[in-house]
């Protein structure tokens, strides 16, 4: 197996499955041309998102991570006309394109995007009362991961979807020696998961165009 076969196939399931979409393809093109890493989530993984999210008949959703707002665009897309999406991100410049591309793709009425330190600003939500959220998308710095679960269940109903993405780490997640952070807080969030008498978690090994990697999918039980 190698890796032009994983996006050979991916590109094929794509084709069949994923229609062209200017809203999502222009957010893309916006994120290259400001120079954004190119760590959206695969197309396959953002149906799988906003897909998830119509299952859940979401009508709240908190994102923890925008880069560009591609997969905020998948996510929004699956709220009703009186649902809400709240996602942060740290970077300002980053920030500025999600605004525009979640504009463009005229969410902007669903959406709010808050500026600054994931942790800080989550602290301020639990201030506000904001929430529950019927679905919860983690895709921010991975060292931080069990402090972001964590707060994801505090702003939990009974039901509530909790994903977490990269969790896989091209096979790193094994190397218990690890000297980098992201290995060490996704290993960190295996531990804590494994033994959370609130959750009723899984997780699938994933290969395509992102390479190799994978998500977790926790259920909050109470």
């Amino acid at each position: 197996m190698s890796q032009d076969l994983w996006e050979a196939v991916d590109c094929y399931l794509v084709e069949h499955l994923i229609p062209a979409d200017p809203g999502l393809s222009d957010a893309l093109a916006a994120n290259a041309a400001a120079g954004l890493p190119a760590i959206d989530v695969s197309p396959s993984l953002g149906k799988t998102l906003h897909l998830l999210a119509r299952m859940q008949r979401a009508e709240r959703i908190l994102e923890i991570g925008t880069l560009g707002g591609y997969s905020t665009i998948w996510l929004a897309r699956a709220l009703p006309r009186n649902g809400k999406l709240i996602t942060l991100e740290l970077e300002r410049k980053h920030a500025d394109v999600a605004r525009t591309n979640i504009e463009r793709a005229g969410l902007s009425s669903l959406v709010e995007l808050r500026v600054g330190r994931a942790l800080e600003i989550l602290e301020s939500l639990w201030t506000e009362g904001v929430g529950p959220f019927d679905l919860v998308f983690i895709d921010a710095d991975k060292g931080n991961i069990p402090s972001y679960v964590e707060w994801a269940l505090r702003f939990s109903r009974p039901g509530t979807a909790i994903v977490c993405d990269n969790v896989v780490r091209k096979g790193a997640v094994l190397d218990a020696d690890s000297a980098d952070e992201s290995v060490r807080g996704v290993r960190r969030f295996f531990e804590m998961v494994a033994r959370h008498p609130r959750l009723d978690v899984t997780a699938l090994q994933t290969v395509g165009m992102k390479g190799y990697d994978g998500f977790a999918l926790a259920l909050v039980k109470s």
